[in-house]
């Protein structure tokens, strides 16, 4: 699920295909039938998140802020000053490995999905979406029963959750976190975009997203090429 999740990134981003729709057609099916998830939501999330990266308020990746956590300095102080407190920011280099890694797919992602489909008469997405459930409980149910297969799937979910959670946040966190300031579009991505070491299984873990300077620069650039 990991490693589908990388790859629909890759179709979302049309850097497979020379045609565009071929991407477009062939993103539905990776992330629709082999994730169950609609494509739509993920164009309406990330699309954002690229045009104005680390931008509080406009970043959905940030969104997090500050409700769970403080993030970025600017908007920590801001935070301080106006004396809100949600949770005990002091401690949420600790309570982050619980809220966020483990909770954000099988929690979160996994009924908004549906609502989002639902919401916006995604109806093509949806039928997708409801393709990987239906094969899923087919080849899972003669052997684990009902709740075995609703287990293996929270399982996967709760793990594909860490996996995800780890590698998008890595290399986005670290960086400037604040309003929009309308700065140049290039600033911006260097502002808030950092790379990870180089290593084989870096480069598979993350789907060469350990590249974060390079794809948020060239975004439809095959990721194989971003060592370049």
């Amino acid at each position: 699920q990991a490693q589908a999740g990388w790859l629909q990134h890759d179709f979302g981003h049309l850097s497979v295909f020379s045609k565009s729709r071929w991407n477009h057609w062939v993103h539905k099916f990776v992330i629709g039938h082999l994730k169950g998830a609609p494509a739509s939501w993920w164009n309406h999330l990330h699309f954002q998140h690229h045009a104005k990266p680390n931008c509080f308020r406009k970043d959905p990746d940030v969104n997090m802020h500050p409700l769970f956590f403080a993030l970025g300095k600017t908007l920590s102080v801001e935070l301080g000053a106006q004396k809100k407190k949600y949770m005990p920011y002091n401690h949420q280099h600790k309570y982050f490995f619980i809220i966020g890694p483990p909770a954000l797919v099988p929690l979160y992602f996994q009924w908004y999905i549906f609502y989002f489909a639902v919401q916006r008469k995604q109806w093509v997405d949806l039928a997708w979406m409801l393709s990987f459930y239906i094969r899923f409980f087919l080849t899972y149910l003669p052997f684990l029963g009902v709740k075995g297969t609703l287990g293996l799937h929270l399982l996967v979910r709760f793990i594909e959750s860490n996996w995800f959670v780890w590698v998008t946040q890595m290399n986005h966190i670290p960086m400037h976190i604040d309003y929009d300031k309308n700065v140049d579009w290039f600033s911006t991505q260097l502002q808030a975009t950092c790379n990870v070491h180089q290593s084989l299984f870096n480069d598979w873990f993350s789907g060469h997203l350990n590249f974060q300077i390079e794809h948020h620069l060239f975004p439809t650039m095959p990721r194989h090429n971003y060592w370049k």
